[in-house]
């Protein structure tokens, strides 16, 4: 197995890729602690427990800088040091035009999405040093490189979210630390297959590979990047998205064009 010996921790793991991820990574012969501020997350742990594996969960908010301190420090306690850190949580429902979206809302969504990771990573990162290895692996999304329609906020802390994977890794690499950016399209999570059908439909429409993704696709890649044999990919930009990228024309402005073109 890829991970054996390995202690990783998962944020965003109570439901979709998080949990997924999780999944994949015990498979893989990983300890695995678990985060989120939903704490179906305890769900998780206990499904990992179940296969043989030790696992361990924890319920804090991870904007907040001292309730990341105290979570870590609890799973640090069950598990051990960190060895591979999955920033996998985010906020992917503050939906409105630019226009129309509250500071605080905006304010949120950066805290999460962004600030988050920066904490994580600050809390794991002295014990990876230490032992001169360790993996970060951050979940962006294509709409990092192509914007989204109506989540300016989210388009722009998955963008950000880059610009600190590469800097991680310019700090750190020479310590035995990698640090890459994974950016999946259209994945089959619960919250993707409740989107109305016109909206699904036209997604896969303009995905080369003509399908949602599968949560346990974006699994086995994180496998890999958190083991020995991803060692020299380092501030890497990882799509995920069936060739999605390739198509330069939005979800949400396909309709727009249709109108304008009679097409």
């Amino acid at each position: 197995m890829l991970l054996d010996g390995k202690v990783a921790l998962i944020t965003g793991a109570a439901r979709g890729i998080g949990r997924a991820t999780a999944m994949q990574l015990a498979a893989e012969g990983a300890a695995v602690g678990v985060a989120d501020i939903a704490p179906e997350v305890n769900d998780t742990a206990a499904a990992i427990q179940r296969t043989g594996q030790r696992a361990a969960a924890a319920v804090f908010d991870i904007a907040d800088p001292l309730q990341v301190q105290a979570g870590v420090q609890q799973l640090r306690e069950r598990l051990g040091d960190v060895d591979i850190l999955v920033n996998d949580a985010a906020i992917v429902t503050n939906i409105a035009p630019l226009a129309r979206m509250t500071h605080e809302a905006w304010n949120r969504e950066v805290a999460v999405n962004l600030s988050g990771a920066f904490n994580m990573i600050k809390a794991v990162i002295e014990p990876m040093l230490r032992k001169g290895w360790g993996r970060i692996i951050n979940i962006s999304s294509v709409a990092a490189t192509g914007g989204l329609h109506n989540q300016a906020g989210y388009a722009a802390s998955k963008a950000a979210l880059l610009g600190l994977t590469q800097t991680v890794t310019l700090e750190y690499a020479r310590g035995g630390i990698t640090c890459n950016a994974i950016l999946p399209g259209l994945i089959g999570t619960e919250l993707a297959q409740m989107m109305p059908p016109e909206i699904k439909e036209r997604a896969i429409a303009i995905t080369p590979a003509r399908r949602l993704g599968e949560m346990q696709e974006v699994g086995h890649l994180v496998a890999f990047l958190a083991s020995d044999r991803a060692g020299f990919i380092n501030g890497a930009t990882i799509h995920i998205d069936g060739g999605l990228r390739l198509n330069v024309v939005p979800v949400g402005s396909r309709r727009e064009l249709a109108e304008v073109t009679g097409r």
